[in-house]
């Protein structure tokens, strides 16, 4: 089986991020997507995170229906702060049998050399990246394990929902079915 691993805070999941999954299943050789939630990517301000395990229901509650998706809270279990690296090798020691792919933006492509051990992950992975918007093409555009994947270019981040959220205003058309219900019980990223 041929896995595409969909890494992110997903803090929180939006419609882009499943448009994004979609795609990689029905127009690459993928048989299924991971949503592999970060508790904390050490590149980012934890500051405006939901806790991880609000983030994996959310994940867990925008996907339950299509069994082309699954959600992993791998990395609540590994040691932090997390790096892609660790997870891949822990993954394929867990997994032996499935063959895994990372999916990225190509605005993680342009930071890529920043990534802990990126050589190895390129020697030994492939990666299918989809565009981002006011990306420029990099060095790795023409690598034989880099597969550009032509996706929509959505105008949709959770920074916007989150700040969005904080004023008060309604994203329900923004995010998937049972997350906007979750994030007002839950009362997350409220003034």
């Amino acid at each position: 089986m041929k896995i595409g691993l969909f890494f992110g805070s997903f803090n929180p999941i939006h419609i882009g991020h499943l448009i994004i999954a979609e795609t990689m299943v029905e127009e690459t050789d993928l048989d299924q997507v991971w949503f592999v939630v970060s508790p904390h990517n050490p590149y980012k301000n934890p500051d405006s995170l939901a806790h991880a395990f609000d983030r994996y229901e959310m994940v867990q509650r925008a996907i339950s229906e299509d069994k082309r998706f699954a959600v992993s809270d791998i990395e609540f279990h590994l040691s932090k702060p997390n790096f892609t690296i660790h997870t891949l090798i822990h993954l394929k020691e867990k997994f032996p049998k499935y063959e895994f792919v990372l999916i990225m933006g190509s605005d993680n492509l342009s930071s890529f050399t920043k990534w802990k051990n990126y050589e190895e992950i390129l020697k030994n992975y492939f990666i299918y990246v989809y565009p981002r918007k006011n990306n420029s093409p990099t060095e790795f555009m023409n690598h034989p394990k880099i597969k550009v994947i032509e996706a929509p270019l959505l105008d949709i981040s959770a920074s916007a929902i989150r700040k969005s959220i904080k004023e008060n205003k309604t994203v329900l058309y923004r995010l998937p079915k049972g997350c906007w219900d979750f994030i007002i019980q839950k009362k997350l990223w409220r003034a």
